[in-house]
């Protein structure tokens, strides 16, 4: 037994001592949900922590997107930068051209990241020049979430949901003239979902192929496609069936007024599903995003072409001890594994990113089980692969999305006109772009 206990004694001085010698690697990461989202990260936090003995993350939110690309430059520039940062889609371009990270595949074997294994919707976007600079993580859709019980006492069919601009504006005349709601439909004002229906009309928002074969140079802010949908936004508005916080990117404020029974629709990411269910229960519609069928002009478009990967992906800062940047790829490659990739959809609805993923939860009949997770998945699934639906790149786009807000909000504000508007949008929205690219050199 004296034996045992020895042997016992010197495994764990052992262990012991490769702790206590060389110390846990520690990284930080930086991300920017907030409320349950932010608690479900916390948890994958601590298990990563509790898995992996020498390594400890720490976790840290710092309010929005814009906000944690802008302080992890900050922090980049200042000599402290975090280890690993969740960026948003359109910071893509200009977290590449800030020179603070270090591509994930320059870290990361092929058998490590499996980037094939990345469903294609999801590749397209996060592929720049034949290379993963980043792990996709959080990847959604928008979707139409409705209120079934509210339609019934409007006289429509709950189980046949608008499909389109068209039918969008005629099932909200029945709501608002039927007095089963006070809004017909909410949504943030965000370019996000502008950008979305240009991609759905299979229409660039850049040029240069929105800028996957060569740097942006100018934008399509005043095409017809650009005009239908800022027309049709206006017409919402003038007719009250659609209003906004009066803050852009209100995400919160749009939410809040379909929870609390004032609007009977609402535009969103398939990423609120999960808590949207909670709150409605079988009372909760999910139906595909609506899409302009016709332009301005009543010619038809293309659509429903395919739709933009919106979210989030992880990045790695470099300029960092290689045992802190080897722990960091350990990390975000872990966070992206397939089964912590399940856990993040179920918990979420945001997307199960790997293909291993969707065959487990096919197995075992998940969407079958919960199909209001499977709408927005479809939607991307079904989506062709085009410069248009693989979204654009610019370093300008956090510039460029404030300025596609305010030119839709002095529409229906009745400060300017649809091609005034718009106008004024591709002017600022190309100085952006050029003084974007004066500012950087390839």
């Amino acid at each position: 037994m004296k034996r045992i206990h020895a042997l016992w004694f010197a495994v764990l001085f052992c262990f012991g001592g490769v702790a206590l010698g060389q110390g846990k690697v520690e990284i930080t990461f930086w991300h920017a949900f907030g409320g349950d989202r932010a608690l479900i990260i916390e948890r994958m936090v601590e298990d990563f922590n509790y898995t992996h003995p020498n390594i400890h993350v720490s976790v840290e939110f710092k309010g929005s997107y814009r906000d944690t690309l802008n302080a992890a430059i900050l922090a980049a520039q200042q000599g402290n930068p975090p280890h690993v940062v969740q960026i948003f889609e359109v910071g893509t371009q200009l977290a590449i051209d800030s020179g603070i990270f270090v591509p994930i595949q320059d870290l990361a074997t092929e058998d490590e990241l499996m980037p094939e294994d990345f469903i294609e919707g999801v590749a397209d976007y996060y592929k720049i020049g034949g290379k993963f600079y980043s792990v996709p993580w959080n990847s959604s859709n928008p979707v139409l979430y409705y209120n079934k019980d509210i339609f019934v006492r409007a006289g429509l069919d709950p189980d046949n949901p608008p499909r389109t601009f068209e039918e969008l504006l005629i099932y909200s005349q029945k709501i608002i003239s039927s007095g089963a709601a006070e809004l017909a439909l909410s949504a943030a004002l965000h370019s996000w979902y502008f950008e979305q229906w240009m991609a759905c009309m299979d229409e660039l928002l850049l040029n240069n192929d929105n800028g996957r074969t060569g740097r942006a140079t100018e934008s399509f802010l005043d095409s017809l496609a650009a005009k239908t949908i800022v027309a049709w936004w206006g017409e919402m508005a003038k007719n009250g069936y659609w209003a906004y916080t009066g803050k852009l990117e209100d995400w919160d404020g749009a939410e809040g007024l379909f929870v609390s029974g004032q609007a009977a629709m609402l535009l969103e990411s398939t990423s609120e599903v999960a808590y949207l269910r909670r709150v409605f229960g079988k009372s909760l519609g999910v139906a595909p995003f609506p899409y302009p069928a016709k332009y301005l002009d009543g010619t038809p478009t293309k659509a429903p072409v395919g739709f933009v990967v919106g979210g989030a992906s992880l990045w790695i800062t470099k300029d960092h001890p290689l045992e802190e940047l080897q722990a960091a790829k350990e990390f975000v490659l872990w966070m992206s594994n397939v089964e912590n990739t399940i856990r993040w959809h179920k918990l979420t609805g945001y997307f199960p990113v790997r293909k291993k993923a969707v065959e487990v939860l096919d197995f075992e009949g998940w969407f079958d089980k919960y199909p209001e997770y499977a709408v927005a998945f479809s939607q991307l699934l079904n989506s062709q692969s085009t410069y248009a639906t693989r979204g654009a790149l610019t370093g300008a786009f956090l510039e460029i999305r404030t300025i596609i807000g305010q030119a839709i909000e002095k529409v229906i504000a009745g400060r300017a006109t649809v091609e005034q508007a718009l106008a004024e949008a591709k002017r600022r929205a190309d100085e952006a772009i050029k003084r974007y690219n004066a500012s950087v050199s390839d």
